[in-house]
């Protein structure tokens, strides 16, 4: 059963939680690793998107016309910080294909770990969209928050956000900064360290999806 708190999902799903432990794992190479990220993208989004609007459209089968719920509205964006975010994109485009795909570029400052923007490109008309905004990694909660924050300022209002691993810290942050979003954590670790980096976590997921150093 997944533990609920105010606004926040945290997956207990075996699946889930299994194909997390071999994320962990060092010796898990880039081809496997990225496709565990989709995958676990996948599962995670099954739940996330459990509330999407449905409208009544008029459908022939084979035997007669009928009334049926499809995906109501201007549907979904998914918006990527990027780059590990883009790991996630092709897990939830595989549950919803129809959905558009914006991107937001940050980069973490070294020294105060502080997010800058460079990059926001979202799909229109936002305000109508159900939007969610993936990140494998919720630390700090720095790039996340800036993330909404910008999302919010062109005018997104339902806004979910889905992290692989999440510290304590960094969702906390988040709930506090954003409590009108939902959240949903594939796995809460015990804490950052001194350089920001989450405990037990799984190292930098950017240059484990994409084969960089």
């Amino acid at each position: 059963m997944d533990l609920l708190m105010e606004n926040v999902t945290i997956f207990t799903h075996p699946l889930i939680q299994h194909k997390i432990s071999i994320l962990r794992d060092k010796k898990t190479g880039t081809n496997e690793f990225r496709a565990l990220i989709e995958e676990i993208a996948m599962l995670m989004g099954f739940e996330a998107l459990r509330d999407l609007p449905l409208q009544d459209v008029e459908v022939e089968t084979p035997i007669e016309t009928c009334m049926t719920p499809m995906i109501a509205g201007k549907k979904m964006a998914v918006v990527p910080i990027l780059r590990a975010g883009l790991g996630m994109v092709n897990g939830i485009l595989a549950l919803v294909p129809s959905a558009k795909v914006g991107h937001i570029g940050l980069y973490r400052d070294e020294k105060t770990h502080e997010p800058h923007e460079y990059y926001c490109k979202l799909p229109s008309p936002i305000e109508q969209r159900t939007i969610v905004v993936t990140d494998p990694m919720l630390a700090t909660g720095g790039s996340a928050i800036a993330a909404v924050d910008f999302i919010k300022q062109y005018g997104g209002k339902h806004i979910k956000f889905m992290s692989i691993i999440a510290a304590p810290e960094g969702l906390k942050r988040l709930r506090e900064a954003h409590p009108d979003i939902q959240i949903y954590v594939g796995h809460l670790d015990r804490q950052l360290n001194e350089n920001a980096y989450i405990c037990p976590g799984l190292g930098d997921a950017g240059d484990r999806i994409f084969g960089t150093k």
